[in-house]
């Protein structure tokens, strides 16, 4: 009678003892030097920017005429482009998953390739296209007395967002699509329904939450977007959010400018903090399908298969090959708005941006801190994404949360956090400030691509590794982190080819002697010099192309 309790006594002191011994072994202290790192590159700056604006001084600019119509223009730019944005990516992904359309494969990946290019980049490339000085508009101005459509403006704003959105709304989509059993659409084909029925009475109610969840996304990332608003709104004086806070940030135009970028800023992070948990709650209401093993049955389109891949085609390279197109003529004149004859052509504007001291040294910058964040990020997303596919503990789970967070706070928060902050660091005035800025940004890149392929790896040969003797950090090291290597590395990459193009957190960071490649290419933008900037946008867009496919390419 009196054993059994001894045993079991003698078996909670041992679990005990273990618990005691796993709450300070190696894993734990490296988890707790993660979330330290953590605390100081994401948590830190957002705690400065709340003490600043939470004293409330500055709520009275809120209700100012032009915070007021910013605000309507980002709401209003936002919400249509994320709308459309949804529609497109949600026709392409039914097309290109569902039916057989010939051509996917190459459709796909030429419809998801203006995710690639900046949106910067993309709007000076657009305007080549349907610019005042576009061979388009001088062919209708010459004929009927005005041009076809400007680019310039709210309308045009909203157009660059939807084309540079769209492909997160279609990766979104396809996931989502991936998981319904096409046996459904056929079981009500089978009962008589045509395939528009069935996609609409089937398809698309399972979709919603997926709808939804992207329709959030791309509202929330397109908000604070700086770079298509000041090139294609701000010469028809359609300011945004962001836009605005440059100003004020620029022009000392309102008195304690830092308090009242703030103060936005915390109105931006509640935004984006109250949709990632509509996305969450959104996400918990969602129907779980087991998806069918049986190979998707594809709606056939009959007479109409090759109408609609000329369609689709014609649709997906105007979107994707045009602007590079455009960037390439732009880059090969003489001058904007010349007729594109041979005698027009010159290298001349790509030898002076090549030559430019102004953009060679913003590239040399833009280098040195896109590499350093690219080593940064690959070191705290390697070890953060290691310990949260690998361990599962709640620690793990909120420092991969705490880590991830910045992927839905706009940058125009992030930058502004960091100028709060930077006085009392000594980083203001200095290129480490956007290296900072770069960090937070960046660091859920590598994360995401090191926990999400981990975590589906079976953890046999770390459980191998314990049996054998090793420590449990001997173990993450030596198994799990070689294993995630080479996806660590290609986030690194991607971190640095994102780094280098990047313009919003750079404008708003901008110190004397660190002006980076983007910033640089705006500025000749900004200054007229339309072809040095396509010049160098064609450069950029071409190599960050070519390099984020290849780092994805490798990723397993």
């Amino acid at each position: 009678m009196s054993a059994a309790p001894r045993v079991a006594a003698g078996s909670v002191t041992h679990r005990a003892r273990g618990l005691a011994v796993r709450r300070f072994d190696g894993v734990d202290a490296l988890t707790i030097a993660l979330w330290a790192a953590c605390g100081a590159f994401v948590l830190l700056p957002i705690a400065a920017i709340l003490r600043l604006a939470g004293d409330g001084r500055q709520l009275a600019v809120l209700l100012q005429g032009d915070v007021l119509e910013a605000a309507g223009n980002s709401f209003v730019s936002a919400t249509v482009s994320a709308l459309l944005s949804v529609a497109v990516g949600t026709v392409f992904s039914l097309l290109l998953d569902r039916t057989d359309l010939p051509g996917r494969t190459a459709l796909r990946l030429l419809a998801l390739s203006p995710m690639l290019m900046p949106p910067f980049v993309g709007a000076i490339a657009w305007l080549g296209i349907l610019g005042p000085t576009s061979p388009i508009n001088l062919w209708w101005r010459e004929r009927f007395g005005t041009p076809l459509w400007s680019l310039y403006g709210g309308d045009g704003v909203i157009m660059l967002l939807t084309v540079h959105s769209y492909p997160i709304a279609m990766l979104i989509v396809s996931a989502a699509l991936r998981r319904i059993p096409s046996d459904l659409e056929q079981a009500a084909r089978i009962g008589g329904a045509g395939p528009l029925r069935a996609v609409g009475a089937i398809t698309l109610p399972l979709l919603r939450p997926a709808l939804l969840s992207s329709f959030i996304l791309v509202a929330v990332g397109n908000l604070a977007d700086f770079g298509i608003p000041s090139i294609i709104g701000l010469p028809e004086r359609y300011v945004t959010v962001a836009t605005l806070v440059y100003r004020y940030l620029q022009s000392g135009t309102v008195d304690d400018p830092l308090a009242v970028v703030a103060t936005i800023g915390v109105v931006l992070l509640v935004i984006a903090v109250l949709a990632l948990v509509a996305d969450a709650l959104l996400g918990r209401r969602g129907w779980e399908l087991d998806a069918s093993a049986a190979v998707i049955e594809r709606v056939p389109l009959g007479p109409a298969r090759v109408p609609a891949a000329v369609v689709m085609w014609i649709v997906v390279l105007g979107i994707t090959m045009l602007p590079l197109a455009a960037l390439l003529v732009q880059t090969l004149l003489k001058a904007p708005g010349v007729p594109l004859v041979w005698e027009n052509l010159t290298l001349d504007n790509l030898t002076r941006a090549l030559t430019s001291q102004t953009a060679l040294t913003g590239a040399a910058n833009s280098v040195l801190l896109a590499g350093l964040a690219a080593l940064i990020c690959g070191v705290l997303g390697l070890g953060i994404g290691v310990v949260l596919a690998r361990t599962r503990s709640r620690a793990a789970r909120g420092l991969g949360a705490v880590a991830t967070a910045p992927t839905a706070i706009p940058g125009i928060v992030i930058a502004v956090a960091w100028l709060v902050l930077a006085p009392s660091l000594g980083l203001f005035n200095t290129p480490w400030l956007i290296l900072v800025a770069y960090v937070t940004s960046f660091t859920a890149l590598v994360v995401q691509a090191v926990a999400a392929p981990l975590s589906a790896t079976p953890a046999v040969a770390e459980e191998a590794a314990r049996i054998a003797g090793a420590g449990r950090l001997r173990a993450l090291i030596d198994i799990s982190c070689r294993m995630a290597l080479p996806a660590a590395v290609s986030g690194a990459v991607i971190v640095a080819v994102t780094a280098v193009r990047e313009l919003t957190l750079s404008v708003l960071l901008l110190s004397p002697g660190s002006q980076t490649l983007g910033v640089a290419i705006f500025n000749f933008q900004q200054a007229g010099a339309f072809n040095t900037a396509s010049a160098w946008s064609l450069i950029v867009a071409v190599f960050g192309i070519a390099f984020i496919g290849l780092a994805t390419r490798r990723t397993p």
